[in-house]
C-alpha cells in the first residue's frame, strides 16, 4: 500500500486552534489540489478527532472527478477510513451518510454493542490491536480489500501514528501565510513524539500555491 500523508498548517505548524475549530488555511487551488489528490486515491483515512471537530464527508467535490472514476470501473468517490480506538465515532457522522464506503478501524476492545451500532450505520468495522488501533494490521487488511492507494488528511494524532509505524511514504504539506498559536494546539504530528529516531524525508518540490506553499517530500527512512 502507498500511504501518502496530505494536510494544510499555519506558518508556526498548526491544523487548527486549540479549540480544535476548522479554520481556512488555504484557498481555491490547494482545494482543487486536494481534491484530484483524493480522486487519485482508493481512500481517504481520518482519525476520530477529525471527525469531531470537522465532520467532514471525505468526498469529491468535482462532479467531473467522480464521473471520470465511474468511467474507469471504479466508485463515483474513494472509500472512507476512521481510526478510532476510542470508539468515539458518532453514528450520524458524515462520513457515514452512505456516499462512499467507510471503514472503521476500531481495537479488539470496542465494545460489541458499539460495533453493531457502526454496522449498523453503514460501516465496515476492522478490528486490530488489543487496545488500541494496530495500523500495521489495519492497512494489511485494507490493502487485502483492493486499498492500493490510501490518502491520510489528519489529525496530529493519526498522523504521528503512521510515521511511527514507519507506514508513510509521501508527506505533502501547505503552508499557509497565517499564525494560530497555542500550546495546546494540534500540529502536524501529535502524539508522544521521536526522542532518538526520527523519519527522514527527501524534499521533493516547492510550490507557491494561493498565499501559501506546497511542501512534498519523500518518506526515505529514520535517522
Amino acid at each position: 500500500m502507498h500511504v501518502v500523508v496530505n494536510a494544510a498548517m499555519s506558518a508556526d505548524g498548526k491544523l487548527s486552534t486549540r479549540r480544535r475549530e476548522q479554520i481556512e488555511i488555504s484557498g481555491t487551488r490547494d482545494f482543487d489540489r486536494v481534491d484530484e489528490l483524493r480522486a487519485e486515491s482508493d481512500a481517504v483515512m481520518v482519525g476520530v478527532g477529525t471527525v469531531l471537530a470537522d465532520d467532514p464527508s471525505l468526498t469529491l467535490d468535482d462532479p467531473e472527478r467522480q464521473r471520470a472514476r465511474e468511467e474507469r470501473g471504479e466508485p463515483a468517490n474513494p472509500a472512507r477510513v476512521v481510526a478510532d480506538s476510542q470508539v468515539r465515532t458518532p453514528p450520524d457522522a458524515r462520513v457515514l451518510d452512505g456516499a462512499a464506503l467507510t471503514y472503521l478501524l476500531v481495537s479488539q476492545a470496542a465494545p460489541t454493542d458499539f460495533v453493531t451500532q457502526m454496522e449498523e450505520a453503514g460501516a465496515t468495522v476492522i478490528a486490530a490491536g488489543e487496545d488500541r488501533v494496530d495500523l500495521v494490521t489495519a492497512l494489511a487488511k485494507l490493502e487485502g480489500d483492493g486499498i492500493d492507494q490510501l490518502m491520510v488528511e489528519g489529525g496530529g494524532e493519526l498522523i504521528f501514528s503512521l510515521f511511527e509505524a514507519g507506514l508513510v511514504d509521501e508527506l505533502s504539506v501547505f503552508v499557509g501565510s497565517t499564525v494560530i498559536g497555542g500550546r495546546d494546539a494540534p500540529t502536524l504530528a501529535d502524539g508522544e513524539g521521536f526522542v532518538d529516531e526520527f523519519p527522514a524525508l527527501s524534499l521533493d518540490d516547492i510550490e507557491r500555491v494561493d498565499d501559501g506553499v506546497l511542501l512534498s517530500w519523500t518518506v526515505t527512512d529514520t535517522a
